[in-house]
């Protein structure tokens, strides 16, 4: 009999269906009486965070978190249960016992993986349950030392505040979607507009706290610098579950400056985006300049047409002055003038890169639901790395594929490297993408439409723009974006079964030759495949 009524409540439905030593035996029922029994102890229970299928609260706790609707279907694998730890006990229980009765564990922090796996399995017959790091949101900001915790369920949107709260000339070199959850965020790397400056969100990562598939907490000195820097950019689910980061703080200005400046074709786009290509990786190391590539709904003309439109944003970390006489130097073609730039805090330009509308409160940065950058609409995304410059005639291409979908409903995201990314060793983290890129591109389809058939028009419309792009990216092997995770090139087989030349066939696209390396850490650290998904790393005796 469980030790505490509410789990038994949890039980009941499961339990009282047939009353059978049948449903008894069921891994999700065995998981449960786990649980129960070590937590026995415990002064702060968890049956009260656990929901399963049955509970009336399951729904919405799997819903909250998931950033993408098109895992939220009728058909969508689901998991068995969803626990909410509010402990470290909570998740070692959850941990022990999801792997001795055999379940797969998802750890979810801010529901923003790309092929949904954090909260849903793409896999059939797979049982799995969801460790939700929501109640770790924790941020602690030490300005004496410059550095900062952050718990894995807090969002970059609530560290950046907490920093803000207490410096306005520190900042964190992170990305522009403030509902992203640390705990995957740091996992894949993590880039954002201060990565010329200071790299990585990773590379300023100076401790972690893990639960290790043993479940043992784990700090640097204790896990040891090989897991420290498998951890940094290896990827989520895959070496233990990430409680908390120590992060580098980083200086700011008083003032930043930021601008974006649209062109369409009618106004020299490609010519300009040509140009952007060769520019935007040797410029300073204070300024980023990305582009945005859209077709867009005209207004040159009073008849409604459409266009390709090529928008460019930027960060400098100073004023306007010195941006415009920058770019005046360095990128003349994009025209820059005073009226584009505006001069603001840092925490105002993380409102800004958000797209939330002008003199909105940073305090929108603690709303974890929000988000103007993808907003309700399904999408998919890939991601490519750029060595050399792109032929005009190339983009032209390029604009036709565009051309194929509705206004703003494919999109072609590129960030400039170079600067502080190409000063850092490939080898420095399991991030590989440094000297020598000169940008990468994100690929993005976005569709509000129902139904396998307009999910499969989209999805093929994406494959066929990166088929396109092939020969102009980079090659042996194509690289690919951690954090950006795309099933397309490749993925584990069932109940991790994955041999270690079936995922050197993904593994080598994310991390080029530091993909061996991983496979050594997983070896070390979870040769059981304990944290195992369709795209983790295994270990050489799977």
């Amino acid at each position: 009999m469980p030790r505490h009524p509410f789990l038994l409540l949890l039980l009941l439905p499961l339990l009282c269906t047939h009353n059978t030593a049948a449903d008894d035996d069921q891994p999700h029922n065995r998981f449960l009486q786990c649980l129960d029994s070590e937590n026995s102890a415990a002064a702060d229970s968890i049956s009260k965070l656990i929901y399963t299928d049955t509970n009336p609260s399951y729904s919405s706790v799997l819903q909250f978190s998931i950033r993408n609707p098109r895992f939220n279907t009728t058909t969508t694998l689901k998991p068995l249960l969803i626990v909410t730890p509010r402990n470290i006990s909570h998740i070692q229980a959850t941990i022990k016992c999801s792997a001795k009765h055999g379940l797969q564990l998802r750890v979810r922090s801010g529901g923003h993986d790309y092929e949904g796996l954090s909260y849903a399995s793409l896999l059939p017959n797979v049982q799995f349950i969801v460790l939700d790091m929501i109640n770790f949101q924790d941020v602690a900001v030490d300005v004496a030392s410059k550095t900062a915790w952050v718990q894995a369920g807090a969002t970059l949107g609530q560290l950046y505040y907490a920093i803000a709260q207490k410096s306005s000339t520190l900042a964190f070199p992170a990305g522009v979607c403030p509902t992203v959850g640390a705990g995957g965020y740091f996992s894949g790397g993590g880039y954002g507009t201060m990565q010329r400056k200071h790299g990585l969100a990773a590379d300023n990562v100076v401790d972690a706290v893990f639960i290790d598939a043993k479940g043992r907490t784990l700090g640097r000195s204790s896990m040891g610098e090989d897991m420290f820097w498998a951890v940094r950019g290896g990827g989520g689910n895959t070496f233990g579950v990430a409680v908390a980061w120590k992060v580098k703080l980083v200086a700011v200005p008083e003032k930043v400056t930021v601008f974006r400046v649209r062109r369409t074709l009618e106004q020299n786009a490609t010519k300009i985006v040509h140009r952007w290509q060769t520019v935007a990786n040797e410029l300073p190391q204070d300024i980023i300049i990305m582009a945005t590539i859209q077709k867009v709904n005209s207004t040159s003309t009073a008849q409604l047409t459409t266009t390709i439109q090529a928008t460019f944003n930027a960060l400098f970390l100073g004023g306007a002055e010195g941006v415009l006489k920058l770019v005046g130097d360095k990128f003349p073609e994009l025209g820059l003038v005073k009226e584009d730039c505006t001069e603001m805090s840092w925490i105002e330009s993380t409102v800004h890169f958000a797209r939330f509308p002008a003199n909105t409160p940073p305090a929108i940065l603690l709303n974890r639901t929000i988000t103007l950058l993808t907003g309700s609409a399904k999408y998919k995304g890939k991601s490519d790395y750029v060595q050399k410059p792109i032929l005009e005639t190339v983009w032209e291409g390029v604009w036709k594929k565009l051309d194929e979908l509705g206004p703003l409903a494919g999109a072609l995201v590129m960030i400039p490297y170079g600067g502080k990314m190409a000063e850092i060793p490939a080898s420095s983290l399991p991030f590989p993408h440094r000297a020598g890129n000169l940008f990468m591109i994100q690929y993005d389809v976005f569709w509000n439409e129902d139904g396998a058939e307009a999910e499969e028009r989209h999805v093929d419309w994406i494959r066929e723009m990166y088929s396109y792009m092939t020969p102009y990216v980079s090659q042996n092997p194509r690289g690919a974006y951690m954090n950006y995770r795309d099933l397309d090139i490749g993925m584990n087989a069932v109940e991790g079964k994955t041999s270690y030349r079936e995922a050197r066939v993904w593994g080598v696209k994310y991390f080029k030759s530091n993909f061996d390396r991983l496979v050594r850490v997983k070896t070390a650290v979870d040769p059981e495949n304990v944290f195992r998904n369709e795209q983790s790393i295994p270990p050489f005796s799977v």
